[in-house]
Order: C-alpha cells, then sequence, then structure tokens
C-alpha cells in the first residue's frame, strides 16, 4: 500500500509540473507573444509582420503541436509511473 501511494505521489508530482511547463508554454504564446506585437511586426516571416503572423497562424500552429507532444510525454509518465491505461 506505501508503495502504491508512493507511485501516485511521484506520478503527480511529474503530472503537475509537465501540466505547468506547458501552461508556462501556452500563456507565453497566448498572451506574451502579442504584448509584443508591435515590436515583433518589424520583424517579417514568409513576408508578413511576426506580430501579424504570430496572432493569426503562428500561435494555432505551436498550441496544436504543443498537444500532441504533451499526450506523448504524459503517456510516458504513465507507463514509467505504472498508471497506464491499454
Amino acid at each position: 500500500m506505501a508503495a502504491d501511494t508512493s507511485q501516485k505521489e511521484v506520478h503527480w508530482q511529474r503530472t503537475r509540473g509537465l501540466m505547468i511547463v506547458h501552461l508556462v508554454i501556452w500563456f507565453v504564446f497566448s498572451y506574451v507573444v502579442n504584448w509584443f506585437a508591435p515590436q515583433l511586426n518589424k520583424i517579417s516571416f514568409m513576408h508578413f509582420p511576426l506580430g501579424f503572423y504570430m496572432a493569426a497562424q503562428g500561435s494555432l500552429i505551436v498550441f496544436v503541436v504543443q498537444l500532441f507532444v504533451f499526450a506523448k510525454q504524459q503517456d510516458k509518465i504513465d507507463r514509467e509511473c505504472g498508471m497506464a491505461e491499454e
């Protein structure tokens, strides 16, 4: 029972850490990039101002990639801690 509780605690600590990292990335691409849009517009990406591109496409691409990365990382944590579902 104690080993099971310890394993659950390790699983939760790793899951919480992963969540925090992904929430910080989400916050940066949701808010911080847009706060600095006027400065980013001085840089061009694919012939578009970078601030405009990040607001229109870049953030969405990051969110979709982040979703798949998070799922893969969480599955790895689940398998290592014996919490995976088949």
